[in-house]
């Protein structure tokens, strides 16, 4: 019984942890932490892009690993949006914060997409990895046109 209660205690403080992190997180710790995100996903993008559009060889192995490296950072960019951090280097506009359930949801959306492409990517299925991976491009422009920018 006492380790439940351990355990029980243990799992309440993290989660509180973990919501108190992300209410008092500097504005600009949070801006460098989804930047970080947002340029680790690029480092895997251009290359896959660059495949997509014949600009450069197809090989598989590399598009997979690419495309599980943003299936994993897919997850993680959410928190880097905590209120109150917007800041004059940052790209965000003001609307996520005001259409929070519309930007988490094309958020949402951006994961699952990524999720996908992974799947198709480890299936080596050449002609269905493009289109997963245009589907997930898509995805990015969609919340990039509402809510960053230019």
């Amino acid at each position: 019984m006492r380790a439940l209660v351990l355990f029980a205690t243990a799992v309440l403080g993290a989660s509180l942890g973990t919501t108190t992190l992300a209410a008092t997180v500097k504005p600009e710790t949070a801006v460098n932490y989804r930047q970080g995100i947002y340029h680790a996903i690029l480092w895997n993008f251009v290359p896959m892009a660059q495949m997509v559009r014949g600009m450069r060889p197809w090989n598989q192995a590399t598009f997979a690993q690419g495309a599980a490296r943003i299936e994993f950072y897919s997850q993680q960019l959410l928190e880097g949006f905590p209120p109150g951090s917007l800041t004059a280097r940052s790209e965000a506009k003001p609307a996520i914060w005001q259409h929070w359930a519309e930007f988490s949801a094309k958020m949402q959306n951006f994961e699952n997409a990524s999720a996908t492409l992974a799947a198709v990517a480890r299936s080596s299925d050449q002609a269905a990895s493009k289109a997963a991976f245009i589907k997930t491009a898509d995805t990015c422009k969609s919340c990039h046109d509402a809510f960053r920018k230019e």
